[in-house]
């Protein structure tokens, strides 16, 4: 199984695009965007190139092959415009090669309280991974928490906060951050 994984695109239109390059040359089996889709919240600044109607249109061109989940900046009114379920807190991802669940959420509801995540992990076993957003922040490492779970930031693409967007590739049971 081969997952391009993103988070908070926050409407930055150019920055969505580089990423629809990247689905279209990785050819995943899935996209999962971890929320914060279209509107860049009360404490961010505007991204570079703002234009979530663009963005709309973009993810709705591939929304056969998108996972999303709901972020801290998701409204009905975004269901509305998406082609694709966009309001669930959570999803959960079983990877038939590796016999493992990935949770796939936000951060703000569920999350390994690092970088101003929400500290209220979901139960996991080893071998399976927390995958979040949120925190505009990357991590790939092992929980403290709960031996052998990993837990997978991609980062954010439309604000990062260390300057550098970002996403991620899942595929033969690894996790990988990428620079966009």
């Amino acid at each position: 199984m081969k997952l391009v994984i993103a988070s908070d695109i926050h409407g930055a239109a150019s920055a969505c695009e580089r990423l629809m390059r990247v689905v279209d040359a990785e050819v995943p089996d899935r996209l999962v965007l971890l929320g914060d889709l279209l509107y860049h919240g009360p404490r961010n600044d505007l991204p570079d190139d703002y234009a979530p109607k663009r963005v709309i249109e973009m993810l709705n061109e591939r929304a056969t092959r998108i996972i999303a989940v709901r972020g801290n900046c998701e409204a009905e009114v975004d269901q509305m415009v998406l082609d694709f379920p966009c309001m669930a807190t959570y999803n959960e991802l079983f990877d038939p090669q590796t016999g493992h669940m990935l949770f796939l959420t936000h951060g703000h509801v569920y999350g390994p309280g690092l970088h101003n995540s929400i500290d209220n992990p979901p139960r996991l076993t080893p071998g399976d991974a927390l995958v979040y957003g949120h925190t505009h922040v990357k991590v790939n490492e092992q929980s403290t928490a709960q031996p052998g779970v990993t837990l997978f930031n991609p980062g954010s693409i439309g604000i990062p906060k260390d300057g550098s967007a970002s996403f991620g590739i899942y595929e033969n049971g690894r996790f990988e951050l990428r620079a966009l």
